[in-house]
């Protein structure tokens, strides 16, 4: 349907604009080969073109520039149209006013990745400093922001934060060349080779111009060719271009310390972030529009005048990607709502905010914290109160699912998930840093971790329960996606649709976040966690495995109870003492309550390890990736502040004070284990995340849909 709707671009240009006054579209170009074939574009259209047409446009003219910010300087004051940018550099042009009208889409899509490429067979990613590298560009995706971002997530590379990122990078590498980077740090000029001059225009040296030889991912390429440098960072897109045997000497950097061939960029890689797209001023966005349309309607990959001349192509004239990128596939004409956020992709924005990016930044000293109810909330602010671990912020979440996006959405910096919220958010982009440690309640070699379990729990009374028949009984539910709650049961009740599988299974029940017939027994909250039945979060009474017991045993009055509650085991002790020390109901004990086993028997709780549902991998906080050294740092000094202060009413895995458990971390956790170097699906184990992936395959989940959105539009 795209495709077609460019083909249908050139009769609507030639209807509309008939009566209009003639429009000019003026070409930045930043170098004589690009001047070039800007000007052959002109001559070509005006051949091709009915007349009408070309009165439309009047004519393509080319405005020779010295520099991609002179290209932004001259479009924002109407003295040029259009050009080609670096989508790091796309973010910048907000500044200026003027927006994306175009993306370049490539043959995989609209994503670059980071390389690293080096000669030397010895070297490894975390060994760069003191060596001397070239860059595709300041702030550009490939050559700074994503490679920079790995190297500080990985802690490799030291900011201090007191001075400009590009001042630290300068003292890293023993010498550089960043074109774009004299104004902010000229000691990362050193290794560029373009012409220098008094006069501005005619100023070349390390400037983002094609008349610098190591000008962008093909420059870059040419300065580790030419032994200036140890290590190249591009894109990925350009090592096709690579041939003979320079090809043969390189290799590429993987972020796991191994080196890797060329061919084999999309394992070994920095990171993924947007490609180039195409800018004009915002009053100009309909021309644009049309105008890309219509040359890429003629002269792309498939054009009808493609033998006239192509757009893609740039071997005629002596330089390579000039006006797009030689890889691009087809242009996407953007749609006239569209932010530059939502271009170039709310992760990369987060990276670039991270950055500091064209003095925007995080309030790097203030750690916020994302909190799912009132009595999150009171928890974490009485954590902000008793730390001296840097100023800590509590932001309320609707829900676990939530605060996935909030850290997507850069609002909010870390939370604690479950085993099924870490797959969703590792297939989201978010990494960890910390994993809770449950030393006394692990089941042996489940996984690389100590896990807790799932069980099914009824009523001793309930002497007719067993797992095996629980249709049109009453279910109590942790929360919608919980492991216990949720996910484990499905190996015991498989259905195609796990939420359809439970209303179609249990009569009623309480899965808070779900609806239906498995919200009927909810029962919502009351004074300052007043909220509607069945939210996904504690305001729920019957929410998390302390409220999946109380819907066991029902509400003070002795209704709206379950029979069969789907929770973890860690807690289920304490949570009994609850229910008599808040009022909740009096006069349970261990002993009015036995565990469902998978065999069809019933065991007394104590027996978790023979009869349970199965192992669930640990918590995990999980942040975005370029946060990760600052979040474990905060993490590590609370941690310190608290084991300091042993007489601190105030304990971080305590929770019954606030009269729920497991707030923003388990109450079996013993401490915190450092994990960012480790990938999520190793946390999870095989095992576990191969289930997930099974159960998700077969079950939409809105979040993972709108992730993959946010993550995978560029």
């Amino acid at each position: 349907a795209r495709c077609s709707t460019i083909t249908c671009m050139l009769p609507a240009v030639l209807t509309v604009c008939r009566p209009s006054p003639p429009k000019k579209i003026r070409w930045c170009t930043l170098s004589d080969p690009e001047q070039r074939k800007c000007a052959e574009l002109a001559k070509s259209l005006v051949t091709v073109l009915p007349p009408a047409a070309v009165t439309a446009f009047a004519r393509l003219s080319c405005v020779r520039a010295s520099s991609t910010i002179d290209c932004i300087n001259r479009i924002s004051a109407s003295r040029a149209d259009l050009v080609t940018l670096d989508a790091g550099e796309v973010y910048s042009v907000r500044r200026f006013g003027l927006v994306a009208v175009a993306k370049e889409i490539y043959s995989d899509g609209g994503c670059l990745l980071s390389v690293a490429v080096v000669k030397n067979s010895s070297l490894d990613i975390s060994s760069l400093q003191g060596l001397r590298s070239c860059h595709s560009g300041i702030r550009w995706t490939a050559g700074w922001n994503l490679p920079l971002g790995f190297l500080l997530s990985r802690n490799y590379l030291s900011w201090s934060k007191q001075q400009p990122l590009s001042h630290d990078v300068s003292r890293f590498f023993r010498a550089s060349c960043v074109p774009g980077a004299a104004a902010l740090a000229p000691s990362l000029c050193a290794l560029c080779q373009g012409e220098k001059s008094y006069s501005l225009q005619k100023n070349y040296h390390c400037e983002t111009s094609h008349s610098e030889p190591f000008y962008s991912s093909q420059g870059a390429l040419r300065c580790l060719r030419s032994g200036a440098a140890d290590v190249a960072f591009v894109d990925h897109l350009v090592l096709e271009s690579i041939e003979g045997s320079f090809r043969d000497e390189l290799s590429l950097l993987c972020a796991d310390g191994t080196q890797a061939p060329l061919s084999h960029y999309r394992s070994c890689n920095l990171g993924r972030g947007p490609g180039a797209a195409t800018v004009t001023r915002r009053n100009f966005r309909k021309v644009s529009q049309k105008f890309l349309s219509t040359v890429q309607m003629l002269f792309g990959r498939k054009g009808q005048e493609v033998q006239r001349f192509q757009l893609f192509e740039s071997a005629l004239f002596g330089k390579k990607d000039l006006l797009f990128r030689d890889a691009t596939d087809r242009l996407f004409v953007l749609p006239e709502n569209v932010d530059v956020s939502q271009v170039v992709g709310q992760d990369y924005v987060a990276l670039l905010k991270s950055l500091r990016h064209e003095g925007s930044s995080l309030e790097d000293s203030v750690m916020r914290w994302c909190c799912i109810s009132q009595a999150e909330q009171n928890k974490c602010e009485q954590w902000a109160l008793n730390i001296n671990s840097g100023p800590l912020v509590c932001i309320r979440g609707l829900s676990v699912r939530d605060c996935i996006m909030k850290i997507k959405k850069d609002e909010v910096d870390a939370v604690s998930l479950d085993a099924t919220h870490t797959f969703i958010a590792g297939k989201c982009g978010l990494v960890p840093v910390v994993t809770e440690y449950y030393v006394k309640l692990s089941l042996s070699a489940s996984s690389a971790f100590p896990s807790v379990v799932g069980v099914a729990v009824a009523k001793t009374s309930s002497k007719n329960m067993l797992l095996g028949s629980l249709h049109s009984r009453r279910s109590c539910h942790s929360y919608m996606y919980s492991p216990a709650g949720w996910l484990l049961p499905y190996r015991y009740m498989l259905d195609k649709e796990l939420n359809s599988m439970y209303n179609g299974v249990f009569w009623k029940g309480c899965l808070p976040g779900s609806q239906g017939n498995l919200c009927k027994v909810c029962l919502g909250g009351t004074g300052e966690a007043a909220t509607k039945r069945c939210t996904d979060n504690h305001n729920e009474r019957y929410y998390g495995n302390m409220g999946a017991l109380r819907c066991l045993v029902g509400d003070v009055s002795g209704k709206s109870f379950g029979d069969v509650a789907f929770i973890e085991h860690h807690s289920i002790q304490s949570n009994i003492l609850s229910l008599n020390s808040s009022g909740w109901a009096e006069g349970w004990m261990s002993t009015d309550f036995e565990l469902l086993c998978a065999d069809g028997r019933r065991a007394a709780l104590s027996e978790w390890e023979s009869c349970n549902l199965g192992a669930i991998p640990p918590n995990t906080i999980m942040t975005h990736p370029v946060l990760t050294a600052r979040v474990y740092e905060f993490l590590m000094r609370s941690q310190e502040t608290l084991a300091s202060n042993p007489n601190l009413e105030f304990r971080l895995f305590e929770s019954q004070q606030y009269g729920e458990s497991d707030l923003l971390f388990k109450d079996a956790t013993q401490c915190l284990v450092h994990t960012s170097h480790v990938d999520y699906r190793s946390i999870l184990g095989e095992g576990f995340y191969r289930y997930a992936e099974a159960v998700f395959n077969c079950t939409r989940s809105e979040l993972l849909t709108a992730s993959k959105y946010l993550t995978h539009k560029h």
